[in-house]
């Protein structure tokens, strides 16, 4: 049996029946890791296998359990996962005999009228003898290309499952802003009919009603945008989940972004990366195209096979299968002028693999890169909302203290919608922090691996 090892720092890769796993050590397949993926503390978010029910909300469970069950694109990847499987069962029928049979019969009529008939059997059949080993080499592939289509299964769950919350966290944002668009009109009509009262006394003018009547008209003309994207998230949602756009209802006037609360330890990043499955599938990739390349070597030394041969029947319906004749012989193919050919496919094969592992780093860098861009979005993303938390207190307090000012003519209007205005963006943005944040949380699960199911689903 011909066996192929690859090696690199790091990682070792062998043509056999499992995948390979990344070690945790350091460097990890020539690249070296920050110190500190290797330290025992790290960020307080967490992490578990179905990390949505962090957000501790039932309808988003809801959602992803029925996305994770009915999404179209994930069943056609465990349809594909399911077809890779019987290749690995058809490989491994190769090392067993093959036999066919075959029955027969004839009637032959002489020019006087008489005639005779006759019937045969046989049994044929061929036994592959892998001395050079292809056999175990396309086995081994076979097996490469079902791991890696069980961890495209995987990987589809993890995108499926970080798609979704991506949606539904837009849902609930647009219908917290529409939410708030409907508070911030009521208080800016409000301001609208004191300034009118005040105009009608005298006390003010008609600019001022006009700057008033301005302030509603373009917090109303939020409101088209706001309806659209929450559509767009709606729809998105029905299609993630196997349903006709509508299929997922909009998000209800008492709607909240989704909070994350604290979860299990997120333990050590360099551990977490193999639960990455596009990182596993690399990995299965470069298994499959090592046994390609032991494939392509077996090609070049020789192949031996046993054929067989039972045949029964005499050709006379009297001394029907009154003989048998059974044949055993091996056949030893031996490669010998092919213009370079095989040689050629060697080349080829190993070229592949190299490709592999340059998919792999690739792949590597690009997934410690999402780590560290997500680690540091969690971090940033909660600084701001408390900051736009204080500024929402704060323009609250400006607010009351300006309308009171206003209503003893201590302050102008103008004032008082600058303050009103700043109060409601500073609404707008605290909704849109806790989105931002809401979704950091989902970008660090989905870079460290997220939900996966080692079985393919």
């Amino acid at each position: 049996m011909i066996r192929l090892a690859v090696l690199v720092p790091g990682l070792a890769l062998l043509a056999g029946c499992t995948s390979p796993r990344i070690p945790a050590v350091e460097p990890v397949a020539g690249i070296a890791l920050p110190s500190d993926y290797f330290a025992e503390v790290r960020p307080e978010t967490g992490l578990d296998d179905a990390w949505w029910h962090g957000f501790r909300d039932p309808e988003l469970d809801a959602l992803i359990e029925r996305a994770l069950d009915r999404n179209p694109s994930l069943e056609a990847a465990r349809q594909r996962l399911a077809a890779a499987r019987a290749i690995v069962v058809a490989e491994e029928s190769d090392f067993l005999p093959t036999i066919d049979g075959e029955l027969s019969g004839d009637v032959a009529v002489d020019d006087r009228g008489s005639g005779s008939n006759g019937a045969g059997a046989s049994l044929g059949g061929v036994w592959r003898i892998d001395i050079n080993g292809r056999l175990s080499a396309e086995r081994a592939a076979a097996v490469a290309a079902a791991d890696g289509a069980a961890q495209l299964v995987a990987d589809q769950r993890r995108l499926l499952a970080a798609a979704v919350a991506s949606q539904y966290i837009e849902l609930q944002r647009t219908a917290a802003r529409l939410r708030l668009l409907e508070e911030s009109s009521d208080l800016q009509r409000q301001t609208l009919r004191i300034v009118t009262l005040r105009f009608e006394a005298g006390l003010s003018s008609n600019l001022d009603v006009r700057r008033a009547r301005a302030d509603v008209a373009r917090t109303e003309a939020q409101r088209g945008l706001l309806l659209l994207a929450r559509a767009r998230a709606a729809n998105a949602l029905a299609v993630l989940v196997g349903d006709a756009p509508s299929g997922v209802p909009g998000a209800g006037a008492d709607a909240q972004v989704p909070t994350y609360a604290q979860g299990p330890a997120i333990g050590v990043p360099a551990d977490l990366l193999r639960r990455r499955p596009d990182l596993l599938l690399a990995e299965a990739n470069i298994a499959e195209a090592a046994a390609r390349v032991g494939i392509e070597r077996a090609d070049l030394l020789p192949a031996l096979a046993l054929p067989g041969l039972v045949t029964l029947g005499d050709g006379s319906a009297d001394g029907l299968f009154s003989q048998a004749i059974a044949s055993l012989s091996a056949v030893l193919g031996v490669p010998l002028i092919d213009g370079g050919r095989r040689r050629a496919e060697v080349r080829a094969a190993e070229s592949n693999l190299a490709a592999e592992l340059a998919n792999y780093r690739q792949a590597l860098l690009s997934v410690l890169a999402e780590v560290e861009t997500a680690l540091t979005g969690i971090s940033a993303a909660k600084d701001r909302t408390n900051e736009f938390q204080n500024a929402v207190t704060e323009s609250e307090a400006a607010f009351e203290q300006s309308n009171a000012l206003y209503r003893e003519g201590l302050a102008s209007l103008f004032d008082v919608l600058d303050v009103q205005r700043q109060l409601i963006s500073s609404r707008e943005a605290l909704i849109d922090g806790n989105a931002s944040l809401a979704q950091a949380h989902v970008d660090l699960f989905t870079a460290v691996g997220g939900e996966m199911d080692q079985n393919g689903g």
